[in-house]
Formats: C-alpha cells, sequence, structure tokens
C-alpha cells in the first residue's frame, strides 16, 4: 500500500507538472518536422546499419512497439521475437533480466545508448536495471547479429544492442503515461519536447516512477527515471547538446535458483507442481506487535547517473567532426549475507516453508558478546559495493573523398576507476561484525548500517564508505582505455563494402586495501597497488552487399579480434598476483546473408560461424560442500562462484526472418533460429564463495565437445522459432498475437559436474522444451485536434499460464546403474520412482521456472 500510495502521488506531480507545459508556447521552426533534439545527440558516432547496403544481421524494433508490447517485462524481452536472441527474467527481481545472442551472453554483447558503450569495463556486464528509462526514450532499438558495424574497438562477439532515442520528425510535444499490472505495478512518466526554437535552442525532458513486485515472491522494488536534454544549434555548422539520465532504484531479489524438488514441496497447494513465486531469499521476523514481516536476504540496489556533451562541427560539405564527452558516477552494490553465528550459516536457518528464520538467526546474534568474539562470528547482511567513477571522449571524423568513396578515423579513449567493498545493511539482531581480513590493521567491529533502500540522487555520485566502514575486503579496480579506430566504405551501384580496423591499448591496476603493502604470497611480493599492466588489442573486419535486383541482395561479412581478457582475469583468484598465463582471447567470425523485398513479403536468411579461443569466463550461482562440524555429516553448504580460463567455443548456425503483408488489415512476422555451439577442448576452473574467498579447489574441465551453457544460472538455447499476427480491423485498433517456442535448451556449465571426465559424455543438461503465447490490444482514441490523442492497451504474457523452466543452474542428469556402484536394487528404487523426476530430468536440479500468466494496462495521453 506504502508503495501505491507514493505513486499516486507521482501520478498527481505529473499531471499537475503537465498542465504547466502544455500551456506553454514555445515556438517552433518553420518545418513542422522540427528535428528532436534527442536524435543528434550522438549521431555522428552511432553507427546504424542500412537495409540492402550495410552486410550484416540486422533487425530493428521501433518505439510504438516497446511502448505498445513491453509492458512490465524486462527491456530485453522485447528482442525475444529476434533471430538467435534470447532473453529472460532470470531470477526474476526487477532488471534482473539476461539475454543472449548467438550463444554468447551479455558481457560479449556491445550494449550501447546513442553509439556509447556502456559495458562494465572491468567485467563487460550489463545491469539492465540500470537503464529502465530507455523504454520511455527509445525510438528505435537495433540488433546488429555477430560482428556489426560499429567502428569502436568494442568486443561485439555475439552481436551489438544500439538503444537510439526519440524519432528524427517529432514535433513539439509531450505525453503521460499510467500503467498497471500483477503484483501491485503501477508506473506513471511524463516527458516533453520544447522542439527547436528560431534561435536554435530545444530541450527535452523525461519522468517516471515505477513500484511494485514482481511475480516472484518478495521482489518488491521502486524505480525512478529522469532524463533532461539541452541543445543548441547557433547555425548550420555546429550542433551542441547535453544530456543527463538516470534510474535510480532498489529492488528485492531472488538470485539463488532453488531445486525442483523445494519449488515442489514449498507449494503451499501441497498438489505436487511446482509453485513458480518460489524465493529462497528471504524470511520473516517477529516485529514488536507480533506481526510476521518480511525481510529480504539478497537486494540490489544502484544509480547510475550518465552526462553527455556532443559537439557536431560540419568543417565543410566534404568533411564533418563529431565529439562525444561523457561522464558516468554510479553509486550501489549487491546484497547478501556474511559471516556465521555459533558456526552455522544463514542455510542452516530456514523453516518448514523453505524461507529463513529471522527470529531464530535474530536470538543466535543476540547472545554473541561481538566484542570478544572472533572475526566473523555473527551473522549479518552485507552490501558488496560496486561503484564507478567513468570518463570518456569519443570522436569521430568523416569525408567523403567522392561520390563513391568515404573514409573516417576517430578515437575512443576512458578513465575508470571501480570500487569494491563491503558495509552492513542489516546487522539481523547483532550488536555488530567483528572484521579481521584487513592485514593493515587489528581486528575491529563496525555497527554503520547503509539502508539500501534510501537512493542516491547526486549526479556526480557521491562519496564512498570510510575504510573503517568496511568489511570483507575493499579493493579498487583502475582502468585506463585508448582506442583509435578507421574505416574506408566503397558505394557505387548495386555494391557497397567496407573495411575496417580499430588497436586498442587497455591498462589495469588491481589496488587491494586489506593487503599489506610488501607482504609475501605465494613466494611473491605484494603491494597495495599492483601497478599497471598493460594489454594490447586489435580488430579487423570487413564485408560487402549487392543488389542482385530490387527484390533480392546478397551479403559476406569477415572478421578478427584479439580481445583482452577482462580484470578478473589478469589478476585472478582476487588477488595482487598477475596471471603468468596471460593471453588474449582471439575470434574469428565469417556470415554470409540473402535478403529479399517486395510490397509484401520481405525475408532474410544468415549462416555464421564464429571460434572463440582463450576464452576466460566466471560461473556464478555456484553450490560448493565444505566442511561444517555443526552440519548432521559433517558436510556444509555454501554458495559461490567459478573462475574457467582456456575456454574454446565454436558456435555456427542459420537465422531466419520474414514479414508478410497480405491485406491492409493483417501482418505476419516470423523467425527461425538453430544453432550449434559447442566447446572445443578442455579447460581450467578454480571455485571462490560469494565473499570472494578461494576454497582451494581447482581443477581440469573436460567439455571437448560439450553444448555450450550459461556462466551464471542462465541457460541458453540452440533453437528457436515465433510466429506474430497483427490484426487492425479498423483505423487504429490492433489485436496482436506472438506465439514462441525454445528448444535445445542447455543449462549453465560448472566446474563441479566437469572437473570428472565421465560426464564429458553425458554433456550439458538439456532443459525441457517449450512454448509460450502473448497477446495484446492496442486503441487510440484521437480528439479534434489529430495531434492529440489517448491510448488505451492491454498485455497478457503467458497467456495459457504455461509452466517451463526458463534458466538451470547445474547438470544433474537422470542416474545411470554405475551412479549406485551397480546396485540393482537401489537404482530400480530410484528409477521407478517418479518422485525423482521432472519432465524427464532429477529433481535434484537447481532451475528457475519462468514466470506464469501476468498483464498489465496502460493509458496515455499524447499531446
Amino acid at each position: 500500500m506504502k508503495l501505491i500510495n507514493k505513486s499516486i502521488l507521482t501520478a498527481v506531480i505529473t499531471l499537475s507538472t503537465a498542465s504547466v507545459y502544455y500551456a506553454q508556447q514555445v515556438q517552433d521552426t518553420a518545418t513542422a518536422k522540427s528535428k528532436d533534439i534527442e536524435e543528434v545527440i550522438l549521431r555522428g558516432v552511432t553507427d546504424i546499419a542500412k537495409d540492402r547496403k550495410t552486410p550484416v544481421a540486422v533487425s530493428t524494433i521501433k518505439a510504438a512497439q516497446i511502448i505498445e508490447r513491453l509492458g512490465n517485462q524486462e527491456l530485453p524481452e522485447i528482442l525475444n521475437t529476434t533471430p538467435s536472441v534470447y532473453a529472460t527474467k532470470s531470477g526474476g527481481g526487477f532488471g534482473d533480466g539476461g539475454i543472449t545472442m548467438r550463444g554468447f551472453e551479455s558481457r560479449n554483447i556491445a550494449i550501447m545508448v546513442n553509439g556509447m558503450p556502456v559495458n562494465d569495463m572491468e567485467g563487460g556486464t550489463v545491469y539492465f536495471s540500470n537503464w529502465t528509462g530507455l523504454s520511455d526514450v527509445t525510438s528505435t532499438l537495433q540488433v546488429q547479429r555477430g560482428l556489426g558495424s560499429s567502428k569502436l574497438a568494442i568486443a561485439s562477439v555475439g552481436g551489438t544492442i544500439n538503444f537510439l532515442t526519440r524519432s528524427a520528425d517529432m514535433k513539439r510535444g509531450g505525453v503521460i503515461r499510467l500503467g498497471v499490472g500483477n503484483n501491485d505495478y503501477l508506473k506513471t512518466s511524463f516527458a516533453y519536447n520544447t522542439g527547436k526554437s528560431e534561435n536554435g535552442w530545444s530541450t527535452s525532458f523525461l519522468m517516471s516512477r515505477q513500484a511494485g513486485g514482481t511475480y516472484i515472491e518478495n521482489t518488491d522494488y521502486e524505480s525512478y527515471a529522469y532524463y533532461f536534454a539541452l541543445g543548441w544549434e547557433p547555425n548550420k555548422k555546429h550542433n551542441f547538446q547535453f544530456t543527463l539520465t538516470s534510474a535510480p532504484q532498489w529492488h528485492d531479489q531472488r538470485t539463488y535458483a532453488p531445486t525442483i524438488a523445494n519449488y515442489i514441496k514449498f507449494n503451499p497447494d501441497q498438489d505436487g507442481t511446482p509453485y513458480r513465486q518460489y524465493n529462497s531469499d528471504f524470511g520473516y521476523y517477529t516485529d514488536a506487535t507480533g506481526r510476521k514481516v518480511a525481510l529480504a536476504n539478497r537486494a540490489n540496489y544502484y544509480a547510475k547517473p550518465v552526462m553527455m556533451l556532443n559537439w557536431d562541427w560540419t568543417m565543410s560539405e566534404k568533411s564533418k567532426l563529431s565529439t562525444v564527452l561523457y561522464m558516468s558516477n554510479g553509486r550501489g552494490g549487491g546484497v547478501g549475507d556474511l559471516g556465521k553465528v555459533g558456526g552455522k550459516s544463514i542455510t542452516s536457518f530456514y523453516d518448514n516453508m523453505g524461507h529463513f528464520n529471522y527470529d531464530a538467526i535474530f536470538a543466535a546474534n543476540q547472545g554473541v558478546n561481538v566484542g570478544t568474539a572472533a572475526p566473523g562470528s555473527t551473522l549479518i547482511r552485507r552490501a558488496s559495493i560496486n561503484s564507478h567513477n567513468w570518463y570518456g571522449i569519443l570522436a569521430n571524423f568523416q569525408h567523403k573523398i567522392n561520390d563513391n568513396w568515404n573514409f573516417s578515423i576517430g578515437t575512443d579513449d576512458r578513465y575508470y576507476y571501480g570500487y569494491h567493498y563491503q558495509v552492513i545493511s542489516d546487522l539481523y539482531g547483532a550488536s555488530g561484525y567483528k572484521e579481521g581480513g584487513n592485514a593493515n590493521v587489528n581486528p575491529y567491529v563496525v555497527n554503520k548500517i547503509y539502508d539500501y533502500k534510501k537512493l542516491s540522487w547526486n549526479p556526480f555520485g557521491g562519496k564512498t564508505a570510510p575504510l573503517n566502514e568496511q568489511i570483507g575486503y575493499s579493493n579498487d579496480g583502475e582502468v585506463l582505455w585508448y582506442s583509435a579506430f578507421g574505416q574506408i566504405e566503397y558505394s557505387k551501384n548495386n555494391l557497397s563494402a567496407f573495411l575496417q580496423g580499430s588497436v586498442s591499448n587497455q591498462s589495469y591496476q588491481r589496488i587491494d586495501n586489506f593487503v599489506k603493502d610488501g607482504s609475501t604470497l605465494k613466494g611473491q611480493t605484494v603491494h597495495t597497488k599492483t601497478g599497471f599492466k598493460d594489454l594490447f588489442g586489435y580488430n579487423i573486419k570487413g564485408g560487402a552487399n549487392y543488389n542482385i535486383d530490387s527484390h533480392h541482395n546478397v551479403f559476406a561479412n569477415i572478421g578478427y579480434y584479439s580481445k583482452q581478457p577482462f580484470m578478473n582475469s589478469v589478476y585472478p583468484n582476487n588477488q595482487q598476483l598477475l596471471n603468468s598465463n596471460l593471453t588474449n582471447e582471439k575470434i574469428f567470425s565469417a556470415e554470409v546473408g540473402y535478403g529479399f523485398r517486395s510490397p509484401k513479403l520481405n525475408a532474410n536468411v544468415n549462416l555464421y560461424r564464429t571460434e572463440w579461443k582463450d576464452r576466460w569466463l566466471r560461473r556464478g550461482g555456484m553450490q560448493f560442500e565444505v566442511a561444517d562440524p555443526t552440519a548432521p555429516n559433517g558436510v556444509g553448504i555454501i554458495t559461490g562462484y567459478s573462475e574457467i580460463s582456456g575456454v574454446t567455443q565454436v558456435h555456427m548456425g542459420i537465422e531466419v526472418d520474414a514479414v508478410y503483408k497480405p491485406f491492409a488489415f493483417l501482418d505476419l512476422d516470423g523467425m527461425f533460429s538453430l544453432g550449434d555451439y559447442k566447446y572445443k577442448g578442455n579447460a581450467n576452473g578454480t571455485n571462490f564463495d560469494d565473499n570472494n574467498n578461494p576454497l582451494g579447489t581447482t581443477s581440469t574441465l573436460y567439455l571437448d565437445g560439450v553444448k555450450v551453457g550459461g556462466s551464471s544460472s542462465n541457460s541458453i538455447p540452440q533453437f528457436t522459432a515465433s510466429l506474430g499476427a497483427t490484426i487492425k480491423p479498423v483505423k487504429d485498433l490492433n489485436i496482436y498475437g506472438t506465439w514462441r517456442y525454445v528448444g535445445e535448451l542447455y543449462s549453465s556449465i560448472d566446474a563441479t559436474t566437469f572437473s570428472k571426465i565421465e560426464n564429458q559424455a553425458k554433456g550439458t543438461l538439456k532443459l525441457p522444451d517449450y512454448n509460450l503465447f502473448d497477446l495484446g490490444i492496442s486503441y487510440k482514441i484521437r480528439l479534434k485536434d489529430t495531434s492529440k490523442y489517448f491510448t488505451i492497451g492491454a498485455n497478457v504474457y503467458n497467456l495459457f499460464d504455461t509452466t517451463y523452466i526458463s534458466d538451470g543452474a547445474t547438470n544433474n542428469h537422470v542416474k545411470t546403474l554405475g551412479d549406485f556402484n551397480n546396485n540393482q536394487q537401489q537404482y530400480d528404487a530410484y528409477i521407478n520412482n517418479p518422485d525423482n523426476f521432472y519432465k524427464g530430468i532429477d529433481r535434484t536440479n537447481r532451475v528457475y521456472f519462468g514466470f506464469g500468466r501476468t498483464w498489465t494496462a496502460n493509458l496515455s495521453f499524447n499531446f
């Protein structure tokens, strides 16, 4: 109710603001199609693929489809009808969704906003919860699968996703939106554009608030978004644009995938079916009034403000220089447990419904004298901070040599400083937490609590926590990135071609504030600062497109990347020691395609192959057995991750997509993608717990010939298909539906399973195929002034409430007789018991079930 009341207040404020701006009289330029400010931002550095000209596989989604169909889905899910793209909600928390493209995960997909790379500079990750405002301001979302057309020194192994804001011909005006949905979803937003005045000034802004919960238990969230842009075009030669945007948010999470058996065991209906909403990452405590109160053990909070200043200089009819200065100072982190009480970790405190018994945890913590106890003797909730300061400059010079040739050169330079430490988020009834991991001081007690629901609104990021309040670990990452790129293009008649190359130097330094300077580690002297390690990389790619006639075209592209590894590979095991086997990752990719265009039918066919050598990856969301004297059998369970090196992958496949318009009132679309993604050769893995402590286990991973799986409790499909239809029975009424199929879906790989050579033949666990149906409707109610209209709409996702597994975290195959040491009686008891299996897979597997039937309804007013 608290969230609803806040949203109603926000709606009142935005409606009041709207009335003020609606009353304003801002003079438009003479043309009715004045360029909106947001389109020209970064236009000079944005590489947009052009149909029948740019030789890449591309799919484009317009703003109308995003606004009409996204609803309360994750932002990447709008791409699920794109060939070779698989987007899920992962654990189900707000903004926690993941995406793969051609079998590669988001850290190896270049995510860009108006041509600016936004992948994390240390690990390549992208958290879509930080970019929720994009759904309101994006005019075009372009997906380039494979190498892509970007000139920058970015490793778009799987492809490139570029969010382009607003349309070029948007007139002065605004829009107010209100959306409601399942689990108290409520979103309000207001956006306004002044258009461009006679003296060249223009402004644009957006405000929005979204709150509620998701389909999963105890996943409440609150998110805001703001966007402000100011532009000035003093003459035809110069155009200046300034933008500021951020989406501060907090959300409770489910980061640990439960076993299928537990989904069934903890179903309140006890009907033998999985309770898809089950979340094992929260519990209840009893407050002073005797009321049971839910408390999350896992959560995320973040604010990532981005400021950009763009200058487009048209030097002559043939030459143009585009320059962008940008800054992003992000603050926030993820919340989880730390420490033990009475020798017990938090997993020892589950109640009979599979949730944490916080009353028992509070009581145990209150019995500890933290001053005299050993370090880590209380069980608390920590926040793992992952803040950063990021500054960059991006410049691109373009010159037209003649009617057929042009070239461009430029530079992409960045500085990044990341802050990584832990602070206390909740003491769980303890008087404090004793930290003993800082080698520079004696163990000390910390009791300062940081509330993750207090959002940061500082556009410059704000301060970090002092060292005496930091616990667990405290290390910083410093990255210097310098790059240069160039491209030459040829276009004449039916032929167009390009050749592009780039070079880059990435310098990594690790700074560990808990390490004693000059101490010895593994026989080597280590320091608080490692010093910078320079890594040189490059890429070269080219392609050509030939238009056979007005209907048919063919294209091909080929490229090679020498990609620098991420920081955790440079300094592995979270230590100050440089990786002695450090090497660049090598990616070779080739692709051919065919296109057909006609007034009624557009179709594309693509064939591709990518080989990736010397890959390093981190596999999260794992579960390890460790010695625990308090456990019944002396073995306890903790969660953590593995660092895996020396991986080679080969991805190849075919993609088909088409749009058919048999009648003016009917649009049909479909896609089909079939891949063959396998590991080649073996690799090595090292295990750690969630607080970066090494578990002392390193092993060979027998992966040769195994199907590629996910790296973080996520799955990768090798067969997807969809069919969609949009019916327009009358003007302004759209009724649309989509069928989607996912098959050949493979679970995550893990170091525990594939460290045994006998599991190589079993391969990655294949999850059950599934089909989903979505349905939606929208209708515009136009006023007397046709530029002003209301839009009402509704969407139902997973229309038939299908139960399906979207992501897997383990590889527990159905057991064989050999797993029981050839004991036939035990094997028969196992194999003949249907309670051991779910849709043909072992119930001990940890998975995420997809959401059941969900819905949204929306109302908007454009003026």
